[in-house]
């Protein structure tokens, strides 16, 4: 639930009212492509070297550490959106090309998916790892289109700074508390 460019960008073009359900069907096939590859690829890779699992949980913390650090300084500087209703609506493969930069070329996208989920499957059996992997693309859907509507709903809200310092607030706390638990989970397994 982390808000980065990807999830920005999806709750603005719900806001601005700018094909919100395609954006979010974009977005929800990159990161179904992403978690395909992390739960098969990095998932198979990590059930075989159990601790290659446990250094992916870690950096996947870490990450979220600084994610949870920028979420922090954002709730000092404050931050905006500021739907621009008089902008004519993007051409649909110009926003096609910005949710498939947002997914694909965002490196936090990358680490949400492909060694954040990749790496948490590693501890299931290949099996598990195939439902999980269906879980996580599922919830990324609900996720996307929820954000798609959630972002027309709250346009007049979100146009208030307060508002904005409030989210991330909550995305910090909810950021640095799964830090804690993954990264205390990762380090358990590598001192046994």
């Amino acid at each position: 639930m982390a808000i980065g460019a990807q999830n920005v960008f999806v709750l603005t073009q719900g806001a601005r009212g700018h094909r919100p359900w395609f954006v979010a069907g974009v977005c929800t096939a990159c990161d179904a492509v992403l978690i395909a590859a992390g739960v098969g690829g990095v998932g198979a890779l990590t059930g075989h070297t159990p601790w290659l699992g446990s250094a992916f949980a870690l950096c996947g913390a870490v990450f979220l550490l600084c994610y949870g650090y920028c979420a922090f300084r954002r709730v000092l500087c404050g931050g905006r959106l500021v739907p621009m209703e008089q902008d004519a609506p993007p051409e649909r493969r110009v926003i096609l090309m910005t949710a498939l930069a947002v997914s694909l070329l965002n490196p936090h996208a990358l680490l949400d998916t492909v060694v954040l989920i990749g790496g948490l499957s590693s501890r299931l059996a290949p099996e598990g790892r195939a439902l999980f992997g269906l879980g996580a693309v599922t919830a990324s859907a609900c996720w996307f289109y929820s954000l798609s509507l959630g972002g027309k709903l709250l346009a007049p809200v979100l146009r208030r700074p307060g508002a904005w310092r409030v989210l991330d607030a909550l995305v910090g706390v909810t950021m640095w508390g799964l830090a804690a638990g993954i990264g205390g989970d990762a380090l358990v397994r590598l001192a046994s």
